[in-house]
């Protein structure tokens, strides 16, 4: 039987501890297993972030193992080794896959019903080797995606449109990485077309301004690792995003990694698209508007990421 309040957190290194935190401030679950190969770097984690439940909200969070997340409502996984600086995201496909098909089958074992929510990177490769090697119904399995690249995209356009980034309605699609695009052609603020309002505030080269806007979104990630070596709060965040769809049942619509199938003339791959998210997990993926040049860029990022799944054998799955 699934406990819908109960949350496990496959791996306690930066991003798995900064999510972790940020759950624990949520509200959403009552109780929090930690899991990592390092055992004791996992009961620290626990240790220290319970001293901060009678500052939050009544909490269970312990370390633990593999049985103790049968009856998980959600199992976030952000195990795996880290992006170096001048590292991509695809580089770390070999080394990751192979901690995932180390993690998964555990998983899988455990005959758990809760919905999986792959953090790890490459993470539009591993939600799809999630799903093949979970056999999880898609729906549930889902990733990251291009939620953070979005948030970072409307923070930027706020800051620089001097308005608040909740009002800021534009995405990023796609793969989670250097193929992801910025779609511009349904871009608005609250209901205003985005090269409207810019012009509004007194921009006009449109095409230069966000060119440049997306540039930094999508190296912004290099950025940080070169600065302080791993990214980790903002992604946290997302993650509790992710998760408050999930609990609430919100039926809200974010750019999550899913299955795609039949959309956007693509069949078979996980990547950044906005989909409905609820307590079942991923429910549908929307299919918005997109300009013929968008089109093919979602194609071209498509084809990047098959040609990585190519290389990979899911026949033990």
């Amino acid at each position: 039987m699934v406990n819908v309040r109960k949350c496990a957190m496959i791996g306690c290194g930066f991003v798995g501890a900064a999510s972790a935190f940020s759950l624990m401030q949520s509200g959403l679950f009552s109780e929090l297993v930690l899991l990592d190969a390092n055992r004791d770097r996992a009961e620290g984690e626990a240790m220290d972030l319970s001293h901060g439940v009678p500052f939050a909200r009544p909490m269970e969070i312990y370390a633990g193992d593999y049985d103790d997340i049968a009856d998980c409502g959600l199992i976030v996984i952000t195990a795996g080794a880290n992006q170096k600086d001048g590292e991509t995201r695809l580089d770390l496909v070999n080394k990751n896959v192979g901690i995932f098909r180390q993690i998964i089958p555990e998983i899988k074992k455990r005959g758990c019903e809760g919905i999986l929510l792959i953090v790890s990177n490459p993470v539009d490769i591993l939600t799809y080797a999630a799903l093949k090697l979970s056999g999880f119904p898609a729906g549930r399995v889902i990733g990251s995606g291009t939620v953070l690249d979005t948030a970072r995209l409307k923070y930027l356009l706020g800051r620089r449109l001097n308005v608040d980034s909740r009002s800021v309605h534009a995405y990023i699609i796609g793969e989670h990485g250097d193929s992801e695009l910025a779609v511009w052609s349904s871009a608005n603020v609250s209901g205003v077309e985005l090269h409207r309002f810019c012009e509004m505030c007194g921009y006009y080269e449109h095409e230069k301004n966000t060119q440049g806007l997306y540039e930094n979104v999508r190296k912004s990630a290099y950025e940080i690792i070169k600065k302080k070596g791993a990214t980790y709060y903002g992604i946290a965040m997302a993650v509790r995003r992710i998760a408050e769809c999930i609990m609430r049942d919100e039926h809200s619509i974010l750019p999550v990694s899913s299955l795609v199938e039949e959309h956007y003339g693509l069949n078979g791959i996980c990547m950044g698209i906005p989909a409905i998210v609820g307590s079942a997990g991923v429910e549908k993926v929307v299919d918005i508007g997109l300009s013929g040049e968008e089109q093919l860029k979602l194609l071209r990022s498509a084809e990047a990421l098959q040609k990585v799944l190519n290389g990979i054998d899911f026949s033990e799955a």
